[in-house]
């Protein structure tokens, strides 16, 4: 508990940070008891200008640009050498294609500069830890193998899983005690998460788009890797359970659902499941985080919640709500789940991420 009012400030850059998820970043460290933003980064086209001006009118935010970074120049995201300088870690939310990122994360890293990546670009790279602090914080072991393969001192890549996972996997995951063998989900995923507002995405008004790229790959995977275990300095994916994946794209700004369907090799009683969800807590919580939710798992009652409406914002944004638990007549069970997709899913998971990094000495 001792790390959770930790003395040091660590400098720390935001990669991308003209975008919805770097604008998210941004507004995160305004005050944050930890990190000090002392550099922004982004493409050539918005370095050498102020924040503002790079921004312009694409401000997405509900709260206004802090007025601290309004006049920081944005620095070139590719000048690698000349962001490393000015911090001790960076942020990465850069909208690229997936080498080009691998790249630019890789090269950071080499230039002694750790990478904290909300992209996806690295999540399948073996020895790159892809972690939720409440799930398996566990896995940071892996980064002395990655500095070495690296030939780093302090420089490595750690990375968020998918947005859309924050929502359904950390509610299967004090459930596993069960042995699940097979899981359906359906996830329905807010415009944020394409990084748009009704605004600049008309065309999802009154309708509903039944594929979003990669997702559904992305959903069936990753929550293997999040389970698996690190062994000869990378991470080995879990075996089971069997997971199956649809992906929609809905008239939502922020807040991604899942409808659930889960099978066991020990059914449990439903006292039993929300016994588990209610006790669950995590690394995060008993280190005292400062992003950390106090409840991560939060059970609804009620029939219709959770709504993303009224509920996305629980402990500001980063913890997860549950609701219509009940027996199913081909699963064992089924229930719905949701997350603020920007927040946990997104930037306020990276954040978690680096003090989760910071606690464990990684970033010093």
């Amino acid at each position: 508990m001792g790390r959770s009012t930790m003395a040091k400030q660590y400098k720390v850059g935001v990669v991308g940070a003209t975008g919805m998820v770097g604008q998210r970043f941004v507004t995160l460290l305004e005050n944050h008891p930890w990190f000090k933003l002392t550099a922004l980064a982004a493409s050539e086209r918005s370095a050498g200008k102020t924040y503002a001006e790079a921004v312009g009118a694409h401000w997405m935010m509900q709260t206004p640009m802090p007025k601290s970074v309004q006049n920081m120049v944005v620095l070139n995201a590719a000048d690698v050498a000349a962001v490393a300088a000015q911090v001790d870690f960076v942020f990465c939310a850069v909208n690229m294609k997936k080498e080009e990122i691998k790249a630019l994360e890789e090269a950071y890293a080499k230039a002694e500069c750790p990478v904290v990546s909300n992209n996806s670009a690295h999540r399948f790279t073996p020895d790159v830890p892809m972690i939720v602090p409440e799930i398996n914080a566990a896995h940071t072991a892996v980064i002395p193998a990655q500095r070495a393969r690296l030939g780093t001192k302090r420089g490595f890549i750690a990375v968020k899983s998918n947005c859309s996972l924050q929502s359904y996997v950390p509610a299967l995951h004090p459930l596993r005690s069960f042995g699940i063998t097979d899981c359906l989900v359906c996830t329905y995923q807010a415009i944020s998460g394409a990084g748009k507002n009704f605004d600049t995405f008309p065309e999802i008004l009154d309708n509903v788009i039944p594929y979003i790229g990669g997702e559904e790959e992305k959903s069936e995977q990753e929550p293997l890797k999040l389970w698996g275990r690190v062994e000869n300095g990378v991470i080995v994916p879990a075996a089971a359970p069997r997971f199956t994946a649809q992906c929609l794209r809905v008239p939502v700004s922020d807040g991604h659902m899942a409808a659930v369907f889960v099978r066991f090799e020990n059914k449990p009683q439903q006292e039993e499941i929300l016994k588990a969800w209610a006790d669950f807590s995590g690394p995060a919580q008993a280190l005292g985080l400062p992003s950390a939710p106090k409840q991560f798992l939060h059970y609804f009652t009620e029939n219709d919640r959770p709504q993303p409406k009224l509920d996305r914002m629980l402990e500001n944004g980063m913890a997860v709500s549950i609701g219509r638990l009940r027996e199913d007549t081909q699963y064992d069970y089924k229930f719905v789940c949701l997350s603020h997709n920007t927040l946990r899913g997104a930037a306020g998971g990276g954040v978690l991420l680096a003090e989760l990094l910071a606690a464990e000495g990684y970033l010093d």
